[in-house]
């Protein structure tokens, strides 16, 4: 990846940060929910450790980097360091500047939605980068890598065990708030993941195959499978490509199809994860 790659990808590792620190400290923090995160576990721990919600986050996270840097590999250990680092010093930016924090909605339950889709969008970008705010995250990726369990869930799996422990310091009402809050929050994290890692599956029978498989190949950097198929009503041999693209790709290639052969055949299926190794 060139400099320029390099930086629009710390570039989106630190501004998916900033969201889920927004997230946080504005909708979490004022109303004491324990939605499952490491932030969660700092705050009950603060009831019986007298230092700052962001010191504590900041030790916790160390303990669960090495973890991540041992089990994910050293890329997205670098990258999870990274967002490790910096949460806690906006966490912390956020208490100078706003000492007396009080919720933004002056209601619980609206705090947490708020919370749930400002966090999971923030969350979301940076699972897409290959990296995680630390903390819960990690454990949530390993049970994803491990278990194949889809990445919302596994976070929600290991927050839940930080909500339970809010029943034994806060009252019902928040504590059924953090539970529920960190049951949707995997709901809704896996939405905006499914929704970043989205593909298109692309089948096409065309007059033009060899002017879309040079596009497909040479224009866009892609690769098809070509598959022979036989017309039901007329028994004629056609040819089928099938290539899986991005967003942006598909829509390239619809547009280069739509000038290059009106009359082609095509249909489209969506796509949420494709596991390959790549050619070198």
């Amino acid at each position: 990846m060139n400099v320029m790659g390099k930086a629009k990808e710390f570039f989106m590792i630190t501004l998916g940060t900033v969201i889920a620190a927004l997230g946080v400290f504005f909708f979490v923090i004022p109303s004491n929910l324990t939605i499952g995160s490491i932030t969660g576990l700092a705050m009950i721990l603060t009831n019986f450790i007298p230092l700052k919600i962001s010191v504590i986050t900041f030790a916790l996270n160390a303990v669960l980097l090495v973890i991540g840097f041992i089990f994910l590999g050293k890329e997205f250990g670098v990258k999870t360091v990274y967002t490790s680092l910096i949460m806690p010093v906006f966490l912390g930016i956020l208490e100078v500047i706003f000492p007396d924090n009080k919720s933004m909605m002056g209601d619980p339950f609206l705090d947490m939605i708020c919370y749930l889709f400002v966090v999971a969008m923030g969350q979301a970008i940076l699972f897409y980068w290959n990296a995680s705010s630390g903390g819960l995250d990690i454990v949530g990726k390993l049970i994803n890598k491990y278990f194949r369990m889809d990445l919302g869930q596994a976070i929600a799996l290991a927050g839940m065990c930080v909500s339970l422990t809010s029943l034994f310091l806060y009252d019902r009402k928040t504590a059924v708030l953090s539970i529920l809050g960190t049951y949707l929050g995997g709901i809704v994290l896996d939405h905006f993941i499914f929704g970043l890692n989205m593909k298109k599956r692309v089948c096409i029978i065309s007059k033009k195959e060899e002017e879309i498989q040079n596009f497909i190949l040479k224009d866009l950097h892609s690769g098809a499978t070509i598959y022979e198929a036989i017309g039901a009503y007329d028994k004629k041999p056609r040819r089928e490509i099938i290539t899986i693209l991005t967003k942006n790709e598909y829509s390239k290639l619809m547009n280069f199809i739509t000038k290059t052969d009106k009359d082609a055949f095509i249909t489209v299926y969506a796509v949420n994860e494709v596991i390959y190794k790549p050619k070198v």
